[in-house]
């Protein structure tokens, strides 16, 4: 199947079999290898991206299931980790083996995106499913509040990206 997709706001041609989960065009066709492999039937989360601003799991789309959909993984949430999530996941030190962590950040973004200031069952919503086998969560939920005051204490720039449904700047 050939075709162009617009990942991280770039156009990119495309050529891969009809279905090829998303998931591996990522990770072994365009290289873009933030995005991981977990359990490879949804259960995870570790492989969640955003189809035009949805946080979707990426090893459950084949290529032919994408058409015209904005496609967003973590490298394009902040090519700099300037992003309000990536800061506050480093300030509060949220990873410990850190593989779910992508995954984590990018249901979070989907989540601000929604809610810019969430409580604790918003959070608990939105992040279920998302399993971390380190078992981080308290310090993820602190990191997605931290990062919604960090979102709030710059309103002029929330959203002023394209697609900003998928992304608190």
């Amino acid at each position: 199947m050939k075709s162009t997709w617009t990942i991280n706001g770039q156009r990119k041609a495309i050529d891969v079999p009809d279905d090829m989960p998303l998931l591996w065009v990522l990770r072994d066709v365009l290289d873009l290898k933030g995005t991981k492999f977990g359990c490879g039937e949804g259960l995870c989360g570790a492989c969640t991206v955003h189809l035009d601003g949805e946080p979707t799991r990426a090893c459950l789309v084949s290529a032919s299931e994408v058409g015209a959909r904005r496609i967003t993984t973590i490298e394009g949430l902040s090519a700099d980790g300037s992003h309000p999530l990536q800061r506050a996941w480093v300030e509060l030190d949220v990873p410990q083996c850190g593989y779910c962590q992508a995954g984590q950040i990018m249901s979070a973004a989907a989540l601000l995106a929604e809610k810019p200031s969430p409580g604790d069952a918003d959070i608990a919503a939105a992040m279920n499913g998302n399993l971390c086998r380190c078992g981080t969560y308290l310090r993820i939920r602190e990191a997605i509040k931290k990062a919604a005051a960090m979102a709030a204490a710059r309103p002029s720039a929330a959203g002023s990206a394209p697609g900003a449904r998928e992304e608190v700047r």
